[in-house]
């Protein structure tokens, strides 16, 4: 590879790379409204709505910067190796804080956040193992039913009072059950798919072997 080619690979300073840093930048911005939105203080009493509503708005548009990333970077071609290592990071860094700032407010149960962090773990690592064998495991549809169902979830419970008659909670609530039950099937599924295509490639291997 020449030396522009990496150049070119490493180049930080485009538009959907600008965007994930957006995303990252937004994080503390809405862990610090749920915390105020959620203090005792008393002047901050007459505002727990109002940062309560912000903070799942300043998410929900976090959230939709994770499409436009990488809907620019596909319809342009910009495809850096900044942009494919803090891309995947950045949205992890958004869902699993925000988790367990929702399950230190009592708003998500323990054990729903311990399955969805060590979820996004065991991918992670799955798909390292992927790329050090050089394998392509799709992400499949079930993967990114469980990443909206999360997505639409986590801001319904920054919210977490009913709106125009609207138990948003409860529908909160029941997104993120959901969203667990998604992680859980949809890590089964890339497992099983990896699994198959890893004996594959040894079989293949092994016949090469045998020729040579």
């Amino acid at each position: 590879m020449s030396q522009k080619a990496s150049i070119d690979d490493l180049q930080i300073n485009n538009l959907p790379n600008r965007l994930t840093i957006f995303r990252i930048l937004l994080i503390p911005v809405v862990l610090l409204l749920l915390t105020l939105g959620s203090s005792q203080v008393k002047f901050l009493s007459n505002y727990h709505a109002t940062l309560s509503w912000a903070a799942g708005w300043i998410f929900a548009l976090a959230s939709i910067t994770d499409f436009f990333d990488g809907y620019i970077a596909r319809k342009r071609n910009i495809v850096t190796v900044f942009g494919s290592f803090l891309d995947p990071i950045a949205d992890k860094f958004l869902t699993v804080s925000c988790l367990i700032m929702l399950q230190s407010l009592g708003r998500v149960p323990a054990v729903v956040v311990i399955v969805l962090v060590l979820r996004e773990m065991y991918m992670t690592s799955l798909r390292l193992l992927a790329t050090n064998e050089g394998l392509v495991v799709a992400v499949n549809n079930i993967g990114k039913w469980k990443t909206a169902t999360q997505m639409i979830g986590i801001p319904l419970l920054m919210v977490n009072q009913p709106w125009l008659g609207i138990p948003l909670p409860l529908l909160g609530t029941l997104f993120i059950y959901l969203a667990c039950i998604l992680s859980l099937w949809s890590a089964i599924h890339y497992t099983i798919n990896m699994i198959a295509k890893l004996k594959l490639k040894r079989k293949e291997h092994k016949e090469m072997s045998r020729e040579n």
